[in-house]
């Protein structure tokens, strides 16, 4: 196991399979966190206050509610022995709410922490970690004294960003101002843009002991914002590699983290790295983890959360995975959408098909995802590029 710490007694005594989990959010990533936790033998309760979401269709119990919904969560409360999350952006007040009775991973105040980038760019850059040169942007008066140095940059809402969603390029202080108006004069961050060669993600696993594990780092392209393709082990140098781990696991220490954290950095000429942004639970750079590696991002969730040892994280299978949007159900240039020819992605015999259970396909849309496999790298992404070309999906970053 990629552990920085050697495994110790544990303080916590374990929650036994056939107990009840908690999970708030009804996502795909809380739908892969309940089939985890359902293999090691755990019953899981979602609150979501979605009527058909992906986690909820394959829980145990669904729980209609708000995340704030005092019935909500105090059904929640009653019926399990710990709780966790499937999205940054469950109120911290719920999760305290909880933590009063139940085992609750991760902790409503790392939570608060990286689920608003102003929190996060201050914890990150005040504990000495790289991030990328960024003022805050709070009121007008704020626009008119940035620094010329920031621009070109991007403006990043403090909260409710994700897939490149509250985000705006900016060049001028006039666009500055143009893009702090379009969100409201809600608080901001202006961020220098970066001159990236890349970019790659950390998955950390730390427990109540705080021995900490890390799986391969991840080579992450995007497309449109939104995560379009993770290569894992990332074709990078071995010491960069090992350096993101470092930076990672200090990240999550600094946290006194308890659970799934992702850590993505850009790298940087001179293969410096700058951390990008942390999100406290598993990562859609993650799932190779379910196909490549003996224990998955989310075993090891379900595990932290139970207080039970944490999984070896090797990678036994290179991997490239594919995200599969919405779009691909309109590639035939129809007006409806049309399900794609799942049968042509499974005549590759080293490809792993996820499907989310979402109802109704949207453009960029995140509706499933394939990891391909192979006895090498470039076998896997071979695969992976016949897969996407048979779908529809553009290449490029």
């Amino acid at each position: 196991m990629s552990t920085h710490k050697l495994q110790r007694r544990r303080s916590q005594p374990p929650i036994p399979p056939g107990a009840w989990l908690g999970l708030l959010g009804g996502g795909q990533l809380g739908r892969m966190f309940c089939m985890a936790a359902q293999s090691l033998g755990y019953k899981v309760a979602v609150l979501d206050p979605g009527a058909d979401s992906p986690a909820g269709s394959v829980a145990d119990r669904h729980i209609g509610a708000d995340y704030l919904d005092p019935e909500g969560l105090s059904s929640l409360r009653s019926l399990c022995r710990g709780a966790t999350t499937e999205f940054e952006n469950v109120p911290a007040a719920a999760l305290e709410f909880l933590a009063r009775e139940l085992r609750v991973t991760p902790g409503a105040a790392s939570v608060a922490i990286a689920q608003d980038r102003i929190s996060e760019k201050t914890f990150v850059s005040g504990h000495g970690f790289p991030v990328a040169p960024f003022t805050i942007l709070r009121t007008r008066a704020d626009v008119t004294r940035i620094d010329p140095a920031l621009l070109p940059g991007i403006v990043k809402s403090a909260r409710l960003g994700y897939d490149g969603k509250g985000q705006i390029r900016v060049h001028t202080r006039e666009d500055v101002a143009v893009a702090f108006a379009a969100m409201d004069g809600s608080p901001c961050v202006l961020e220098q843009i970066v001159d990236l060669r890349g970019e790659i993600s950390v998955i950390v696993a730390r427990d109540d002991d705080g021995n900490l594990a890390t799986w391969p780092v991840s080579e992450n392209r995007h497309r449109d914002g939104i995560l379009d393709m993770s290569i894992a082990p990332a074709r990078v140098d071995p010491g960069l590699a090992a350096r993101a781990r470092s930076i990672a696991t200090a990240i999550a220490a600094a946290l006194d983290y308890r659970g799934v954290l992702c850590v993505e950095l850009f790298i940087a000429p001179g293969d410096e790295l700058v951390v990008n942004e942390i999100a406290p639970r598993p990562h859609n750079s993650g799932h190779y983890t379910i196909d490549a590696c003996v224990t998955s991002q989310f075993e090891q969730q379900a595990r932290i959360l139970a207080a039970l040892p944490m999984g070896d994280t090797l990678q036994h299978t290179p991997a490239a995975m594919l995200n599969l949007l919405g779009d691909i159900w309109f590639a035939g240039a129809t007006a409806a959408p049309c399900e794609p020819d799942w049968a042509r992605v499974l005549a590759h015999p080293q490809a792993k098909l996820h499907l989310y259970g979402k109802r109704d396909a949207r453009r960029g849309r995140k509706m499933g995802h394939v990891t391909c496999l192979g006895a090498t790298l470039d076998d896997a992404l071979a695969t992976a590029h016949a897969i996407r070309r048979e779908l529809g999906i553009p290449d490029g970053s």
